[in-house]
C-alpha cells in the first residue's frame, strides 16, 4: 500500500528521476530515444521507484526516561504520547509503520498499517510498554541493520543519553541509506537544575554515585555542556540530510506537534 513518505531510490515509477547509460539487456522501453537521435548515444530514463518507504520508531524505554518528574513532565510518558501521535499521522498518510522499544536491546515491536482504523491495535501496545533497562545505542543499531535491511524513515524518541554516546550508532544507520528523524526529550530540570549545595547524584541506569558541589556557575556550564550535547545530536541529523527537533516535556504534546515539530518541518 502506498504512503506519505516517498522513496528516494530509483526504479520504476512515472515521475521522472534522472538518466544513466544505457547497458545491454535494459529495457528499450526505457530509451530515451529523442536523446538518441540528437546525440547518437543511448540513455535510460530512471523514475521515483512508487512504493512509499516503512516507517520505524524507535521508542526510548531505557530507566533514564522515568527519571526525575513525573506526571505531565516524565520524559517516558511523554515519549509514549508523542508516539501515538506520530503512529496516527503515519496512519492517515497510509504509511506502514512499526514501533521498537529499545533499552539494552531491540524488544519485540508492534507493525501496523492500511489506515487511521488500524490505531487501536497499536495505541494499546504503547500501554503495555514500560521502562527498564540502560541504554546501548550501538547495539541496537547494530541489531536494528541486521533485523531491518530495507532502507526507510527511521524515527528515534529519546534522551539519546547514553554512557558510551549515541552518535557514532546513529550515523551508522544513516550510512546504510536509512533517513533519520530525531526527537530529543528533556525535562526542564534535565537542562537546567535549580537546586544548590551538595548533592550526591546517582545514576538512574547503573547506580554510579558522584557527589558534587552545585552552584550558579557550575548550573551555568552545565547548561552550556547540555546544549553542546543537543548540537551534536542535530549535526548528525542534519549532515545526513535528516531532521531533528528538541522537546522540553513541559511544552503539552499538541503544542509541541502544532508547534516546534511543524515548525522544524518534522511533520508536515
Amino acid at each position: 500500500m502506498g504512503g506519505h513518505n516517498r522513496s528516494h531510490f530509483a526504479g520504476g515509477g512515472q515521475e521522472f528521476l534522472d538518466h544513466r547509460q544505457f547497458h545491454q539487456g535494459d529495457d528499450l522501453r526505457a530509451v530515451n530515444w529523442r536523446a538518441y537521435m540528437r546525440l547518437d548515444k543511448m540513455f535510460l530514463k530512471m523514475f521515483q521507484i512508487e512504493p512509499r518507504v516503512p516507517v520505524r520508531l524507535l521508542l526510548d524505554t531505557s530507566v533514564s526516561m522515568s527519571a526525575g518528574a513525573s506526571g505531565p513532565e516524565n520524559k517516558f510518558e511523554y515519549a509514549v504520547r508523542l508516539a501515538a501521535s506520530f503512529c496516527y499521522v503515519g496512519l492517515v498518510h497510509l504509511d506502514t509503520f512499526e514501533v521498537l522499544p529499545f533499552a539494552g536491546e531491540l524488544h519485540e515491536g508492534k507493525t501496523c498499517g492500511g489506515g487511521r482504523q488500524r490505531f487501536s491495535p497499536l495505541s494499546k501496545f504503547l500501554e503495555t510498554v514500560k521502562p527498564a533497562g540502560t541504554t546501548n545505542f550501538l547495539k541496537v543499531a547494530r541489531q536494528f541493520l541486521n533485523e531491518y535491511p530495507q532502507r526507510g524513515l527511521v524515527i528515534v524518541i529519546s534522551d539519546f543519553l547514553d554512557e558510551s554516546g549515541c552518535e557514532k550508532a546513529l550515523q551508522y544507520i544513516a550510512d546504510y541509506g536509512n533517513e533519520l528523524m530525531l526527537i530529543q526529550l528533556w525535562s526542564p530540570e534535565d537542562r537546567e537544575p535549580q537546586d544548590s549545595g551538595e548533592f550526591d547524584f546517582i545514576d538512574a541506569e547503573t547506580a554510579a554515585r558522584l557527589r558534587i558541589h552545585v552552584d550558579s556557575d557550575a548550573r551555568r556550564k552545565y547548561t552550556e555542556a547540555f546544549d553542546n550535547f543537543s548540537a551534536s545530536i542535530k549535526t548528525v541529523a542534519f549532515r545526513n540530510n535528516g531532521r531533528y527537533a528538541g522537546l522540553p516535556t513541559n511544552v503539552p504534546v499538541d503544542e509541541a506537534i502544532f508547534g516546534t515539530l511543524m515548525k522544524s518541518q518534522v511533520i508536515a
